[in-house]
C-alpha cells in the first residue's frame, strides 16, 4: 500500500456532510467515520469504536487509533504523506486526520464536511501524536 492509496481512499469522500459518529458515506461521517471507511476501502480490518462522546475524554480516541493492528506510532515530526496525525483542540486529543503532504483531509464540524486545506502551523501545533499505516511505501 502506497501513501497515494490512502490519500486517494480519503479524498474520495470530500464534501460528505458531517455528523458525529457518521458512518454512512454518502449521507454523512465525522473524522474517526473518515478513518473507518478509508481503512474499510484499503481492505484493513479496522475496529470501529462507536458509543463515544462528542468531545472524546479519557483517552478514548487515542485508545481506539492505538488498537488498530495496521497502525505504528510515530514521531510527530517524522509525520509523512497518507499518516493518520490525532490532534488536540483543548485538553486531550479529539480529532484525527489524513496527511496529504502541504494538505490534511477531515471530517470537520465547523465546515460542515469532509474537507482538504493546507496543512499550516496553526494545524500543525495541534498534533499530539501520529501514526502510519505499517507497510506503507
Amino acid at each position: 500500500m502506497k501513501a497515494a492509496d490512502v490519500i486517494t481512499a480519503a479524498r474520495t469522500y470530500l464534501g460528505v456532510p458531517f455528523r458525529h459518529q457518521g458512518r454512512t458515506p454518502p449521507l454523512a461521517l465525522d473524522c474517526a467515520g473518515l478513518f473507518v471507511v478509508v481503512c474499510r476501502d484499503l481492505g484493513l480490518p479496522v475496529d470501529d469504536e462507536q458509543g463515544y462522546a462528542r468531545t472524546p475524554y479519557k483517552g478514548l480516541l487515542e485508545q481506539a487509533i492505538a488498537r488498530q493492528p495496521f497502525l505504528a506510532r510515530v514521531p510527530t515530526h517524522e509525520m509523512r504523506e497518507g499518516d493518520v496525525p490525532l490532534l488536540r483542540f483543548a485538553g486531550e486529543p479529539q480529532h484525527i486526520a489524513i496527511h496529504a503532504g502541504d494538505t490534511m483531509i477531515h471530517a470537520y464540524e465547523h465546515s460542515g464536511r469532509v474537507v482538504e486545506h493546507r496543512l499550516a502551523d496553526v494545524w500543525r501545533a495541534r498534533v499530539v501524536h501520529a501514526y502510519r499505516f505499517e507497510g506503507l511505501l
